[in-house]
């Protein structure tokens, strides 16, 4: 299950099932409105608004189909191009680009520009093993890939106009979070180096003769440069992990990751700040990113995925914990990420827990417009939240 409030100025909340529909609700009278019984021929994934009647759904049949609120009877049009589950849309406002990706490993790019009934232009945009989720920031400046074997890929500068095609991006010296180590001379990445995207040279690495020198622009990094980090998870820094659920800060100052470990017997929510900039010293390894808080979550539904989320403003952290879900804040007042950032990982705190169902929550989603929270669980039912603080 999957949960999506719509734009503000038309506030629908929309339900992507297991089964093959997709469910349409007023949240402020939670009134059911419709019910597209046959969205797709199997499980719907996810959903996303272009604009505010506009919006696209993916499934695991392969296709995304797109839908316009005036006129639910009927598709826009189905897009074909995906040969396994798709599992992520998401869409840049400037360009018009729809951007998905599924369990083939691959992001593909639709230009909805040029849309017509019989689908999108469309052209695959980048490939990696074991790609679980993908992101864009807000300002469509990076995008963010997370994979099963725990390695996050972020391609900064991002130019969804421009294809990434074997030995033709750059790769951006890059490390684990919390080792000084260079892992594109290291020679072996241990356990987890399956997880590296699919254009490696024999060692497994990601080779630095692949940098495309006429894409380096000066003053700055290349368009699409490629970072690879594996993030540090309390309690994993000698085991694997899987990150399951990605979610960017709405102001784009940090990255939200679920992450389980390799035998699934522990959860974490954890967040990390973005650091800009280029290395300091050219020999020095890249790392854009910084543990700043995390908290340790329920092991319940195990083999599940949960997805949690930011509120609209950035203050609290809406994430699945058994049966309910848990409000999280950076503090104990809800303060911007940025007026409490340790110097070390610090505890999320719990600011409240909302439980109303009889089954292992998935999904959580914060309303853009109302003080309002919806949960969905593993038996179907949606529920809806005003919390008083």
């Amino acid at each position: 299950m999957f949960l999506l409030f719509s734009a503000p100025c038309r506030s629908v909340l929309t339900v992507a099932c297991e089964q093959t529909e997709v469910l349409l609700f007023d949240p402020v009278s939670s009134k059911h409105i419709k019910t597209l019984s046959e969205a797709h021929e199997d499980c719907v994934n996810n959903i996303r608004f272009l604009d505010n009647r506009l919006f696209a759904t993916c499934s695991d049949d392969t296709t995304i189909a797109l839908w316009d609120l005036r006129k639910l009877n009927t598709k826009v049009c189905t897009l074909h191009g995906h040969t396994s589950w798709v599992k992520n849309i998401e869409y840049d406002t400037n360009t018009r680009l729809l951007v998905t990706s599924g369990f083939d490993g691959n992001v593909i790019i639709w230009d909805t520009n040029r849309c017509t009934e019989d689908g999108c232009p469309h052209k695959k945009f980048f490939h990696t093993r074991f790609l679980m989720r993908m992101r864009l920031t807000p300002d469509c400046s990076k995008m963010l890939i997370s994979t099963s074997s725990g390695y996050l890929l972020i391609l900064h500068d991002l130019d969804l106009n421009k294809s990434l095609e074997v030995g033709s991006y750059p790769v951006l010296r890059a490390r684990r979070t919390t080792s000084s180590s260079d892992i594109t001379s290291s020679g072996s990445l241990g356990p987890r180096s399956v997880g590296l995207p699919c254009h490696q040279n024999d060692s497994g690495l990601l080779s630095e003769k692949h940098i495309s020198r006429s894409s380096q622009r000066e003053g700055g990094s290349p368009r699409n440069s490629l970072e690879v980090l594996t993030p540090e998870v309390p309690g994993e820094r000698d085991r694997g992990n899987c990150i399951t659920s990605l979610q960017l800060h709405p102001k784009g100052w940090a990255t939200l990751l679920r992450c389980s470990s390799n035998t699934d017997d522990q959860e974490w929510t954890c967040v990390y700040e973005f650091q800009e900039g280029a290395p300091v010293r050219p020999i020095s390894p890249r790392c854009s990113l910084r543990l700043t808080h995390c908290i340790e979550e329920a092991n319940v539904g195990r083999g599940y995925i949960k997805e949690l989320c930011f509120s609209p403003d950035g203050r609290m952290i809406s994430s699945p914990h058994g049966f309910g879900i848990r409000l999280l804040g950076f503090d104990a007042q809800c303060s911007e990420l940025i007026d409490c950032l340790p110097k070390e990982a610090s505890p999320l705190k719990e600011i409240r827990s909302l439980y109303s169902h009889n089954d292992v929550v998935l999904t959580t989603k914060f309303s853009p417009t109302h003080c309002q929270i919806a949960s969905g669980c593993l038996s179907g039912r949606v529920s809806l939240y005003q919390p008083k603080f």
